[in-house]
């Protein structure tokens, strides 16, 4: 996994963010870096999220903008619980988000309306909807272990998702929300 298509900067993205989970997330996140950019926590770059398409069009139209809200328009808000941690194959380290299939499905929607922007740059085939808590570096088993025990301790809260952020990275690796789309 070379995480090439992130070493660029300036990319745009679409993000389900919960930074109502900050306050739940933070105590991995923030002794984590990115690959891309190691020298600054998680927490500084990125509220908690779940991308549903990075990178996506590098300079938004309002033709892509309303193709996005197109593609969501039949998708009602729904209540989103991150009630498990897993892992990838790298050591990343996440939540899952619930409920699962009707997440993919919305990616899958707005991957199917972007189809000249393919997930991660086409680097991972078949995409898994995640919170990342713990990059590859700082993640593994101890990290995953750590966060069901906190899970079943004190779920994560349970938020109602109603739009996907529109962000994008600045030259420093910080990204900033640049708009919405409401879902429905």
């Amino acid at each position: 996994m070379s995480d090439a298509w992130a070493a660029r900067s300036g990319l745009t993205a679409i993000l389900i963010t919960v930074p109502e989970l900050a306050a739940y997330t933070d105590r991995w996140r923030s002794v984590s870096r990115s690959t891309a950019r190691p020298q600054v926590p998680l927490t500084e770059l990125i509220p908690p999220h779940v991308t549903v398409l990075v990178p996506w069009v590098a300079e938004p139209s309002d033709a892509d903008i309303a193709r996005l809200r197109s593609a969501v328009s039949s998708i009602e808000p729904f209540e989103l619980s991150f009630p498990t941690a897993g892992q990838f194959p790298n050591g990343t380290a996440w939540l899952k988000p619930e409920p699962f299939d009707t997440v993919r499905s919305l990616l899958h929607s707005v991957f199917a309306a972007f189809p000249e922007c393919p997930p991660y740059g086409g680097e991972f085939p078949d995409v898994h909807p995640h919170l990342t808590i713990s990059s590859s570096t700082q993640g593994g088993p101890a990290v995953v272990a750590e966060a069901q025990a906190a899970l079943a301790a004190t779920p994560a809260p349970t938020i109602q998702l109603t739009e996907l952020g529109l962000w994008r990275e600045d030259t420093d690796g910080a990204w900033h929300q640049f708009g919405a789309v409401p879902l429905g």
